[in-house]
This record gives C-alpha cells, structure tokens and sequence, in this order.
C-alpha cells in the first residue's frame, strides 16, 4: 500500500529537493506532521533540513499581531456591549448566568459570519417583503430569493407572537452587537479566530508572515471556509501556494457523492490545482471485501474488537504505524475499547485523550460544585444525605473505614435526610475544604486549586497515585488558572452560580492526552484526526445512522434557510465532511471491518449508517454480515431446599418451650402469615436472623405510614382513656381538634424515634400527613357511630402470649404464640379485637381452607392475623365470644369492619355461632400449620407463587 503521505512526500522531494527547508507544510490538525517526516525521511535516505509544520490555525495566527482572545474574554466583552445597547433601549440588562447560554450561540453565529465573509448587516437585516428582497440583492439566485421569502413569510404582522417578537428584537441587535464587539475587542488588541481569518483574506497584505517561505503546501484539506478559499486561490494565483488533496474519482467524478461536494468545489469553483493530479479510481477497481458486525449494545462494539486483533495482525501492528488502526466514530466507546484490547495488544497509541468527564477525578468535582450550589442556593448549615454517602465512598477522598462506618450508622439511627455540617467531622485532609460553603465568587476556583492540591498529595503520600490521575489533576489546575486569570478583571459582578456552572463548562469538555508511541502499535483515533492518513487494516466502531452522519448541527440563531441563502454551514454540509472522511479511510486500506450498535435505546434507532448502506448498493465490494455473539453466563435458578437439619433444627428448637421461659423465641402473627407466604423467606427472617439492608427513609414506605396511624390512634384514645374509658362520640369530636399535632408527632417518633424533633415538615412529609389525617378521619367518623363503647386495652400496653401445644412425629411440645392487638373495646357487652389496616386488604372471604392457601388467589393475610389476635385474646383471658373487627381505612365506608362469607347463599356476617365455628376450624388449621412448621422431614422451600417473590426482601439470594 503506497499511502497517500509517502505520495505527498515523493513529490516534495522530486519538486523541491533540498531547497525543501524553505518550504511551509500546512495540515488541518498535527497527526499527519509525524508521519509525513517519518516518509521524508525515508525516502530522502540522507540527512537534511526539515520544511516548517503548521497546523492552519497555528499559520494563520502567527500572520497577525492582533492577539486571539480566549472564550471567557469574548463572553465579558459580549456581555458588556448586549447589555449597552439593552440600556439605549431602555430595556432591563441581563446577568452573566442568564447570558451565557445565549452568548454561546450568538459567539459560534458570529464566528460563522467571518468565516465565510458574510456581511452581517445585510444577514441580519429585516425583510418582509420579496420585492424589497430582489431590490437589496439582486445578486441572489431565485432559489435564495425563496429561501428568504418562505422564512419572512411566518413573520408576518397577523402571526407575530411573543416568542416570535422577541426574535425580531434580537434579530435588530445583532449588526450592532457585532461591530460593537470586534470594535472592543480591536480596542484591546484581540480578535476572535474567526476575525483573524477574515482580516487576513480582506487585506491579505497583513499575512506578511507566509512570505518568508518560497513555497506554501497545503495538505490533505477538504471543507474550506470561505476567507481559506480565498487566501488560497490568491497565493496560488500568485505562485505561492501548492495544494494536495486526497481524492478518488469514484465520489469526485461522481456529482450525486456528498462525500467529494467540497473537492469539487475547490477544484471546479475556486479553482484550486491538486499537485497530485487528477484523482485516481482506487474505489471502483478493486474487489475489497468489508466486514460488518452487528451488536447487541454500545459497549459490545468495543468488544467485538477482538474479533479482528487476532496474532499476526498485532505483530504486524508493533513495527508499522500505517498497519491497523481503530477509527471510533463515537467517541464515548473510548473507555470501553481501552478496557477491551487483549494485553498481547500492548500499548496503544491513542490521539483522542482520555476524556476528563468520565474520570473519578472529574466525579470528585461534579459532587463537590452540587455541595457548593445547593448550601448556596438553599442556604442551609446541612448536606444532603446522598451526596455525603456519594464522599465517604469516592476513592479520592481517603475517608478510613471506621469514619464511614459510624457516620453511617448515626444517618441510620437519626434517619437522616440532610446531615448537619456539624456532623462532617474526618482525618481526612479533603473534608475541611470539601464542606466548607462560604465561598463567593473566585474563591470558589482557589478553594477547588487547595482540593485538588490536597487530593494529589493524599494520594502520593498512600502511594496509589497513578500516572493518569496526575496528569488529570495537573491538566484541570492549568485550566483553573486560566480560568481565573479570565474571571479576574470581572470579579466583581459574578454570582457564585455563574462561577460554579462556568467551572463544571470548563471541565467537562477537557481531554488529557494518553502516553503513546506514535509511530508504534495499533492507532486509536476519531475520523476527525483519521486525515490525511492510510491504514491497511481498519476497524471502525460506532457506524451507526446519527453519529455517522451526526444528525444534529449546532444551536444557532440563524435559521436554516437564512443560512442557505449566505452559503453558511447546514446539515447536509456536516454530512459531506462525514462521508468524505468515511470515504477516504477505505480508498487505501486492505481490510476493513465495521461495528454498529443494533440494539434500539432511547439514544440509538439501531440501524448502521446510511453511508454502509449506500456503499453496499453501489460499488462492487463485498459485504460480510455477522452477528457477535457475546458469551453471556446466566445463573440459572436455584432450587433452595434448606433441610431441617444441625444448626438449624437447634435454631428452630428455640421456638418450642420445652423448657417453659418466655423469653424463647416466638411466633407472631406476621411470621405466620411469613410461613404461609413462603416458608424460605420465614427461614430467611426468623431462623437464619438475615435482616433487611438499613436505608435512610427519604420518602416513607406504605408500612410506615400505616406505623403512623397506629401511633396516632394509640395516642388518641390513650389520653380519652385515662380520663374515663368509657368512649363517646362527643367526647371523640371534641377531641378531633388534637389529630394534626398528634399527626406531626407520630411522624416524628417513626421518622427519628422522638415525637419532639420534627419541627417544620417538608413537603413530601406534609403530603403523608395529610394522608394519615385523612385515615384518622374515617376511623373517627366510623368510631363516632359506633360509640359508646369502651377500652379495654390500647397498642403497646400488653402483648398478649400464649402456650400452643402441637404434636411432632409423636413428641407432645409448645410453641409459644404471641401478638400485640391494636386495640380491645366493649360495645353492648361484646369484646371487640380491633385492627387497623391501611392496604388492600379484604373483610370479604370464602371457605376457611382458603385463608391457609398457600398458591392460590384467595389467601387473605388480614383474616388470619386478626383471628389469629382473637384467639390468643381469648386463650389468655379465657374467655368467649370476642369479635374480630377489621378496620380497612379505604373500605370501611362500603364493607363495615366485621368479616362476611360472600358465598352463593348470601352475605352471612361472621357473627355470633358463624364465629364460634370459624374460631374452631381456625384452631385446627393452626394446628397442623405449625406441626408442618416444625416437622423435620419437611424443608424450607421456595413458594410456588412466584408473584410472591415480588417485594421479598431475599429475592436476590434466591435468584428470581
């Protein structure tokens, strides 16, 4: 493969000779300059001078004396002249955090404007009316004039909206912010790239510079703005210039091609010469076959690499430079490329940098800005909860495990949402300044310069600093300091939220460049850096239709068919500098293989680019689809079987009193429903102990407001209670007036176990308790028919147990059962077991086999529980004839609080001899649960209802 560099330089050195040291090399970026040398001197074979490299940027700016300004410069200066002329307008000036978003458009429409020396009073100017358009330009074409006809046609007086006024208003600054611009900066000294660019094509006598070259070569250029074109057809013109443009006749010849629109028009319209003659037709004489791999993600494209890295490609790699290279048209599958080339790869040559964003070093300054915004913003003496565990754990931060441990432990005991600042107490030599909030303005960037400062030497001073975190702390202080150096003449005027989001723009886009050899090994890259250069093996990931076209430009001001008219960039000319560079990379290559992402996300429409597609159609190459496949190893689902057997027969032995203390354990009403529910996850819970993971409550859970409205309720009738235990509805109504203070309180005690620390509710707790004044409400109103009647026993005064006796496999023992009864009353002589429920539970059931079915439908936890209550109630105080009373807040108006059997015959109330036999059935039931419980020949098992596994705390262990 003859590259198209080793032809430039044969050429260079045929025309030039030795006279070549006086000769300027001018590239569109630096890449290419080492290869080019490396070509030079290959063929020269001697020792000789070497001609002057220049990026065109670099030439262009050493052809001035104006100097460039930098972006935070151009933002001030373009701050201060919006707001003057807002000022002549009587109109009310805007803040630099408010502008800066706009300032960034009307920047990049400003630059465009120069670039392509377009005038800005006549692009900006006000037409409505196409007659007055002709007359202005009758220089333009009939589609330019309908171009602006259709875009002024929505402008009309009838259609003019707000939105739309506030444009023409804009649209009317703009030619004199624009002079008023320059004019400042030209005060100054400074220009903008783009200005440099146009001064020097206005009066090209300025770019004395180029004249102490005998010969200008411009090499590998494609899209050229306007001032270029004009700089380089009058140096040609004026035999000072030679131009190399890499080209093949396939996409040149061809006019319906996007990828050779700018090539043709420099040869055809500026009239620019290629050196290398006319373009040859490497494309459509050979017989190349292309390799496509479909994948399933968009990191299994970094994957897929490996596929085509086989021995002799990376041998072959290690020595010539041109040999294989990874083009990476989405440049986010960096990081994943990195971690997947085999190591027998060896060092890559990455030109792209590693990106700054995607660092732990960058992660430690994001969560550092979102502290210094919200205590500034909110201006409060505490830090969000999620944040604090975000420092305690960041690898950066040095925080010792004992320190993380405790704070932890005390966020979970006092539930802890914001954590007081007074509570951030570490060795290590971050937190200080992590915490501190009493910045203001360019402090902010030196008290980030100290944490940064403090982050390399902590780092250093453990040893486990490493070379990439070095040169991302080093890069991001260098950006500091100019950054400050910017802000320094202004300090006066920035609000600390300005500083702030300016910090995280600045970073956010900064790349450090990765330690490579670049004439050795595999080359990793993006198209942008691609030109000029040829590889016979080319692998190019992310080829999928929206990064390969992009299928965006940048925002503007400046509407599409505004720009069409001016010849400023559109779509479709991001689109051809696409497949040009596309293009080209296969014009010299030996093999080429290409990566899309098939898989359809909110971010990828899962179809490969519209230049595969077109490439498949029309040239005679070969297309090779495959599919990756990636070796996924799926866990399959575990039959758990835990047999009752050792550890835990012994664990399961605690719960039988055999010894007759009532400190053993025991069964609840909730554990047996557990069992019912799934005899592993009881296992789990009250054998093994495994407790569910702590968690600051941020928003309560449906259990705990129900533990709220049981708090409540106790408190309310408790202090009834004292007074006279006798309830009626008058005393009931008067003491409604205490219900949203008890409220509050009980939300305390859930929230903080102490009913005095909640003080001033946020919203979302507000929210809960009015919900939870809403319940009271209906029990209240429900209580007030009911009454009089009178307490018995409230929550939490008395947990009632009770000594079942079961039989297994011949062994008479006892289990003990216990429960805590929300409340016992006595209406009309009858004692009532009330319990409050606050879900979907039902007082509707019907056959009592039913409430102990295990996988089907018609289980109803609520009945067991509460007949479960009832019957140790009555076991206790041996007694008769107590009633369950359910109370289901949310169908307590329609159902009533007693259980009926909901059968064919009717709605029959579970009452009187209808309980005493549901009671009897019940005991039985119980009994041969328990037995089954206890019974050493049957496991713990997985449930067969696998709709049960839904919110079980131990789904993860048992992998369903």
């Amino acid at each position: 493969m003859v590259s198209f560099l080793q032809e430039v330089a044969a050429d260079l050195l045929a025309r030039f000779g030795d006279e070549l040291k006086d000769v300027a090399i001018v590239f569109n970026n630096k890449r290419p300059v080492l290869f080019l040398k490396k070509h030079l001197g290959e063929l020269a074979g001697k020792s000789s001078w070497s001609p002057a490299f220049f990026t065109v940027g670099e030439f262009f700016a050493k052809s001035s004396s104006l100097t460039v300004a930098d972006p935070i410069t151009q933002f001030f200066v373009l701050h201060q002249e919006f707001n003057r002329l807002l000022r002549l307008e009587g109109r009310e000036v805007i803040t630099p955090d408010k502008f800066y978003p706009m300032a960034e458009i009307i920047l990049n429409d400003f630059s465009q404007i120069d670039y392509d020396l377009v005038s800005a009073e006549d692009l900006f100017c006000e037409l409505e009316d196409i007659a007055v358009i002709q007359q202005q330009f009758p220089h333009f074409n009939e589609e330019q004039y309908q171009f602006l006809e259709q875009f002024w046609a929505s402008f009309s007086k009838q259609k003019q909206e707000g939105y739309q006024q506030k444009f023409i208003d804009l649209w009317k600054r703009m030619p004199r912010l624009y002079n008023a611009f320059h004019e400042e900066l030209n005060r100054q000294g400074k220009c903008t790239t783009a200005q440099l660019y146009r001064q020097l094509a206005d009066v090209p006598e300025n770019g004395a510079f180029a004249n102490q070259y005998k010969k200008l070569v411009f090499v590998g250029f494609n899209a050229l703005n306007r001032a270029e074109a004009k700089l380089f057809k009058q140096w040609q013109d004026e035999d000072r210039a030679l131009f190399y443009f890499d080209t093949d006749a396939y996409y040149i010849d061809d006019k319906l091609q996007e990828a050779g629109l700018f090539i043709r028009r420099n040869l055809n319209v500026t009239g620019l010469i290629n050196a290398l003659g006319d373009p040859p037709a490497i494309l459509s004489q050979r017989q190349k076959r292309i390799k496509v791999v479909q994948t399933q993600g968009h990191a299994a494209q970094a994957k897929a690499t490996r596929e085509f890295l086989n021995p002799e490609a990376l041998r072959l790699a290690s020595d010539n430079p041109e040999k294989t290279a990874i083009i990476i048209a989405d440049e986010t599958l960096l990081l994943p490329l990195l971690q997947s080339v085999p190591e027998e790869a060896g060092k890559l040559n990455v030109t792209m940098g590693f990106p700054f964003a995607q660092s732990t070093v960058f992660g430690l300054i994001d969560l550092w800005l979102s502290i210094q915004e919200q205590v500034h913003k909110e201006k409060k003496d505490s830090i969000y909860y999620r944040d604090v565990q975000a420092f305690i754990s960041h690898p950066l931060t040095g925080v010792q495990e004992r320190e993380r441990d405790l704070l932890l432990k005390r966020m979970l005991d006092n539930q802890w949402v914001e954590i007081p600042l007074t509570e951030l107490h570490f060795s290590s030599t971050l937190a200080p300044n992590f915490f501190t909030v009493k910045h203001e303005g360019l402090q902010t960037i030196d008290a980030l310069y100290i944490l940064l400062t403090a982050v390399l030497e902590q780092r250093q001073k453990q040893g486990q600093l490493q070379q990439l975190e070095a040169n991302l702390i080093m890069a991001v202080c260098k950006n500091l300091n100019l950054l400050y150096d910017g802000l320094a003449s202004y300090q006066q005027s920035l609000p600390l939220t300005f500083v702030l989001s300016l910090i995280r723009k600045t970073l956010q886009g900064l790349s450090v460049p990765l330690e490579g050899e670049p004439l050795r090994g595999i080359q990793v890259m993006g198209l942008l850096e691609s030109r000029c250069l040829d590889f016979e093996n080319v692998i190019m990931l992310g080829v999928n239709e929206g990064v390969l076209p992009k299928l965006s430009l940048s925002p503007t001001f400046i509407p599409d068919s505004i720009r069409r008219t001016y010849g400023l960039p559109v779509l479709e000319n991001q689109d051809a500098i696409a497949a040009y560079l596309f293009y080209r990379l296969l014009q010299r290559s030996e093999e080429v293989s290409m990566v899309y992402n098939s898989l359809i996300d909110e971010s990828n429409n899962g179809e490969p680019s519209r230049f595969l597609r077109q490439l498949e159609f029309e040239s005679n190459f070969r297309f090779e689809y495959n599919y990756q496949h990636q070796p996924v190893q799926i866990e399959s689902i575990r039959e758990i079987v835990i047999e009752k057997k050792g550890k835990v027969w012994s664990a399961l032995q605690k719960f039988l009193q055999s010894k007759g203390t009532w400190d053993d354990e025991k069964i609840s009403a909730t554990a047996l429903t557990t069992y019912l529910n799934c005899s592993l996850q009881f296992f789990f819970r009250y054998v093994a102990k495994i407790k569910e993971p702590e968690e600051v409550t941020e928003n309560l859970e449906a259990n705990q407001v129900g533990s709220v409205l049981h708090q409540v309720m106790e408190w309310f009738y408790e202090e009834l209670h004292t007074q006279n235990p006798v309830i009626t509805a008058e005393r009931i109504k008067e003491k409604r007036t205490a219900v949203p203070q008890l409220c509050k309180q009980a939300l305390s005690m859930v929230l903080f176990k102490n009913k005095g620390v909640l003080r001033q509710p946020n919203s979302m707790q507000q929210i809960i308790l009015r919900i939870v004044e809403e319940y009271v409400d209906v029990i209240l109103t429900h209580d007030e028919t009911v009454a009089p009647f009178r307490i018995v026993e409230l929550e939490n005064k008395k947990d009632y147990r009770y000594r079942f006796p079961i039989d297994i496999n011949g062994n008479k023992q006892e289990v003990l059962l216990y429960g805590i009864i929300d409340r016992v009353d006595e209406k009309d002589g009858v004692i009532r077991i009330v319990d409050y429920k606050t879900g979907s539970d039902e007082v509707k059931f019907s056959y009592l086999d039913d409430l102990f079915e295990r996988d089907g439908n018609r289980q109803n936890k609520a009945m067991v529980q509460t007949l479960f209550y009832t019957y140790i109630y009555e076991q206790v105080k041996k007694t008769q004839r107590v009633e369950p009373n359910l109370y289901i807040i949310r169908k307590m108006k329609d159902q009533g609080t007693l259980f009926f059997n909901g059968g064919r015959a009717g709605k029959t109330m579970l009452q009187a001899e209808h309980l005493e036999e549901m009671k009897g059935g019940f005991q039985e039931h119980l009994k041969t649960l328990l037995e089954e419980l206890f019974n050493p020949d049957i496991p713990f098992s997985h449930t067969g209802k696998v709709e049960n596994c839904g919110y079980c705390p131990y789904r993860e262990m048992c992998a369903r």
